[in-house]
């Protein structure tokens, strides 16, 4: 069972060209044991964005700093430090980061859904 600090872990460029100023860190997935899922860090710096994209599989997300916005259902919705989204498969989705500071949230996807 891993333990371990997120700085510890390599913060990986977002190789996107639709994604502006994204990082990712893996912190458990099938490499710790973890078989069926992924659970990564992501952070966008300001102005930063991920993909908009819609894929079969459904995430669940939790913001740990900073704020930002979520497309999702065809709306911007706000989200900040404390938030919480489930975004089901097939849904189009894009992260934004609209503060004045890093956006890092946890994005949760099964292993299929991990690039």
């Amino acid at each position: 069972m891993p333990i371990g600090h997120v700085t510890e872990l390599e913060n990986k460029v977002v190789n996107n060209p639709l994604a502006k100023d994204a990082k990712m860190r893996v912190l458990v997935g099938p490499e710790q044991g973890w078989d069926n899922h992924v659970m990564r860090v992501f952070e966008l710096e300001v102005g930063g964005f991920t993909p908009r994209h819609q894929h079969a599989w459904p995430h669940i997300n939790y913001i740990i700093e900073g704020e930002g916005s979520l497309f999702l259902n065809g709306q911007e919705n706000p989200v900040k430090a404390g938030s919480y989204a489930f975004v089901p498969g097939n849904e189009l989705h894009q992260f934004q980061n609209t503060g004045d500071k890093a956006f890092k949230f946890i994005c949760i996807v099964p292993s299929e859904g991990h690039y």
